[in-house]
């Protein structure tokens, strides 16, 4: 586990808050000295915390919350100052930063009722709508005048909080995190039922805002290199969640001749990078990530030709996207890495003109999870998922006496990646697991979409599901995730909007030949009931999606 301080972004000197006599602490909006963990996020864009977690005693201080909250609220519409609503503002800042997990909750819960639609008022406003009794001059005046009250009316106060407390230093940034601690809420076990509608509205009103202020318009491509700012270079490599960075060493090699790397920053964030991308520089679509991680180009390009310090852009030809990270999980439900994705291939076109090949090596979070599900259903017979003769073959090498243990067996060899070290199991698994891997990324669904969130990811850009890589990725996190598998989607540029509108709109799944046949190799085989071969198909029921645990030191 890294370990990080995160330093603060605000570009203005701190505030002392003075309330009721008391001084406090200088408050400067979207910094934090503390260090925290990183927590592993099953995700598509997995995601790193990009700041502390609240403190877990509570602070004393949620009724201050609440009444710096009410007091900037009572100004609203009134004659105040726009200083006198702002200083309000980050009381309520500052007190909110100081509240523990469960007190941050309920302020939360609090803001969603307290500061809710009047629904009463706007009923009787619809009663009030101008009849068509008047000359029609005076009666479009009055619907003009009557539509633009009903419109305040609706919209719900926290909107207007929402609004002034990003015009503070640091205020976005605070919405963000903010953000980050209603989705935790959100998805609290413990949360009242009769508290979820309301937190889902504030969450609707606080998304859309967001997605106001990062549209792709307002935001900054950006290249890191080995001369970038060493804050910058040290973020990189602590929001990399797909294939942590070891050392220095590594970062170096990732930002080096034959790699790029590029994030997207925006000007209210600018040295928070808000999605990173990795890229490796290649003349061939790479099957595996030790070409990508221990190399410093791909194993065709001969070594010795090649100065370790430069490129030889006549040796690329082929952008591989091997990593792409979500850094703020308040940002959560926004699309930005598409948008980085797109915009950076324009800069690999211009770089490199011969550019013709563009592809991720991809990983698969949710395929180990799903094939468990699967082989417990095998286990109980109400599925097939191995042929006989596969099944026989596991049989001897796992040293049990029935298919039932065969299964069970897996299991546990797969909870503790054990199975890798028997050659003769991997072998006979290579096959099986190919099939079943891309039956669960082509066929599996979640309303009408891909079950796996990569996956869907990729395919909503307009990517193809080219290829499926046995053992492409070694490491601990790849084998618990999905046995090694890794998969390649490859981007045809002139494809790339035909092939996002198809997926989108008739929820096709755009494949390769073999792609195809694997995935209806398994299904030949699912199909099958053990207890009547001709009986109607027995297809498996799709599992419940991960739950992504959204805690409290967790970002988009």
């Amino acid at each position: 586990m890294t370990q990080r301080v995160i330093n603060s972004n605000s570009t203005s000197p701190p505030i002392p808050i003075v309330r009721r006599g008391i001084t406090l602490a200088p408050i400067s909006l979207g910094s934090c000295s503390t260090a925290c963990e990183r927590p592993f996020t099953p995700s598509p864009l997995p995601s790193p915390p990009s700041s502390p977690p609240a403190p877990s005693s509570p602070s004393g201080l949620l009724q201050a919350t609440k009444d710096a909250l009410k007091c900037a609220v009572s100004k609203r519409g009134s004659k105040n100052s726009v200083l006198v609503i702002d200083e309000d503002m980050r009381d309520m800042c500052y007190y909110y930063s100081q509240l523990g997990t469960d007190e941050r909750s309920e302020f939360l819960i609090h803001m969603a009722t307290s500061l809710s639609t009047n629904h009463q008022a706007v009923q009787e406003l619809i009663q009030q709508k101008p009849q068509a009794d008047t000359n029609s001059v005076d009666l479009d005046a009055q619907l003009l005048i009557w539509e633009d009250r009903l419109r305040h009316a609706v919209q719900p106060p926290h909107h207007w909080v929402f609004s002034q407390v990003s015009r503070l230093s640091g205020g976005v940034k605070f919405l963000v995190d903010m953000r980050q601690d209603l989705l935790s809420t959100l998805f609290s076990k413990t949360l009242d039922p009769s508290n979820s509608a309301a937190l889902k509205t504030l969450d609707s009103t606080l998304r859309e805002l967001l997605s106001l202020w990062f549209t792709v318009g307002l935001l900054n491509v950006q290249r890191i290199t080995w001369e970038s700012p060493c804050n910058m270079l040290q973020k990189v490599s602590e929001y990399e969640a797909v294939h942590p960075v070891r050392n220095w060493t590594d970062l170096k090699r990732r930002v080096g001749p034959y790699r790029r790397c590029f994030i997207f920053t925006h000007s209210c964030m600018p040295k928070e990078p808000l999605v990173v991308l990795h890229i490796f520089l290649t003349n061939e679509i790479p099957d595996s990530m030790a070409k990508i991680l221990q190399t410093s180009r791909s194993s065709s390009i001969d070594e010795t030709s090649v100065s370790k310090d430069s490129e030889d852009p006549s040796l690329i030809n082929t952008a591989i996207f091997y990593s792409i990270t979500s850094t703020q999980k308040g940002l959560q439900g926004i699309e930005l890495g598409n948008y980085l994705i797109k915009k950076v291939v324009h800069e690999m076109k211009a770089e490199f003109p011969s550019m013709s090949q563009f592809s991720t090596l991809s990983p698969i979070p949710g395929f180990v999870k799903w094939l468990n599900g699967m082989m417990a259903r095998a286990q109980r017979g109400d599925a097939h998922i191995f042929t006989e003769t596969e099944v026989n073959a596991l049989q001897i090498f796992l040293e049990v006496d029935s298919s039932p243990e065969v299964y069970e067996r897996l299991r546990k060899l797969f909870t503790t990646n054990g199975w890798i070290e028997e050659l003769d199991v991997v072998e006979t698994l290579e096959a099986p697991l190919m099939r079943l891997c891309a039956y669960y990324l082509f066929t599996e669904k979640r309303r009408n979409y891909t079950l796996d969130s990569v996956a869907n990811f990729h395919l909503k850009n307009g990517a193809v599901m080219w290829r499926i890589n046995w053992l492409a990725d070694r490491s601990p996190r790849g084998l618990a995730n999905s046995c090694g598998i890794m998969v390649n989607y490859r981007y045809f540029l002139e494809e790339c909007e035909c092939n996002s509108r198809t997926y989108l709109e008739t929820m096709k799944v755009i494949a390769s030949d073999t792609v195809t046949f694997l995935a209806k190799a398994a299904e030949d085989i699912i199909k099958k009931s053990p207890s009547d071969p001709g009986s109607s198909p027995l297809l498996p029921r799709s599992p419940s999606p991960p739950v992504i645990t959204i805690t409290p030191d967790s970002k988009i």
